[in-house]
């Protein structure tokens, strides 16, 4: 058996059909779920990538599961190797995103990338808070959680506010963003938000995803709330 079919095998004996049934209502429209839960697969990635050939298998586009996929960007994120190599692997990933939970599972496990190149990723991801596919926006987006800091904030902003996209995953992103920075940078950010230009829709969608921080108090909440379009 090739390392793909191998890991599939080993992906079937660990299916839970309750999770399955749970995490396909959360993906709609991906239906090639098994039912693996995710710190199964971070222990799967991590055995693989002590085996030679882990290359191969992220390489591999005879891939059948969600899981698999999943894997893949796992491994890209977790395996050692320089940073050059890495962002060629990331690069060749980003095409075969096409739901949220691989997208945001993949930026996470490219902290360390982050941390080793921060301003090198930071290039890397440009071209994709441009592009017109709704999960390449998201994966730039997502990506630039890793820049929540000093340095950043205001090009953060900045984005937010040229942002114009219609898919739905893109602007929850933003949403997403720009609650991070709030809780982060609460002045800077309500000052943002005060002259946003941002479509109405993302706009409260983001006063919604700071309302439910356990970060930011009670009076603060009090006052996004009453922030809200109408």
């Amino acid at each position: 058996m090739t390392t793909t079919e191998n890991i599939r095998k080993e992906l079937q004996a660990l299916v839970d059909a309750k999770y399955k049934e749970f995490h396909s209502s959360l993906l709609p429209g991906v239906n090639n779920i098994l039912g693996v839960r995710i710190p199964q697969l971070r222990i799967m990635a991590k055995e693989i990538i002590k085996k030679e050939d882990w290359r191969t298998f992220v390489e591999s586009t005879d891939t059948n599961y969600y899981e698999e996929t999943m894997l893949q960007g796992m491994i890209i994120g977790l395996a050692k190797m320089e940073l050059e190599e890495r962002m060629k692997y990331v690069a060749m990933f980003i095409p075969r995103i096409n739901n949220w939970a691989v997208c945001d599972i993949f930026c996470g496990e490219l902290k360390t990338a982050v941390k080793k190149g921060k301003e090198t990723v930071w290039q890397f991801i440009q071209p994709y808070l441009k592009s017109s596919k709704e999960f390449e926006i998201r994966f730039g987006i997502v990506m630039l959680f890793h820049y929540v800091d000093n340095e950043h904030i205001d090009s953060l902003l900045e984005y937010a506010d040229l942002f114009n996209h219609d898919a739905y995953y893109a602007r929850m992103g933003i949403a997403w963003m720009l609650s991070l920075c709030f809780v982060k940078f609460p002045q800077k950010t309500m000052e943002y938000l005060k002259h946003s230009t941002l479509d109405n829709w993302t706009y409260n969608k983001t006063l919604q995803k700071a309302i439910e921080s356990f970060r930011v108090d009670k009076d603060t909440k009090d006052i996004l709330r009453n922030m809200k379009r109408r």
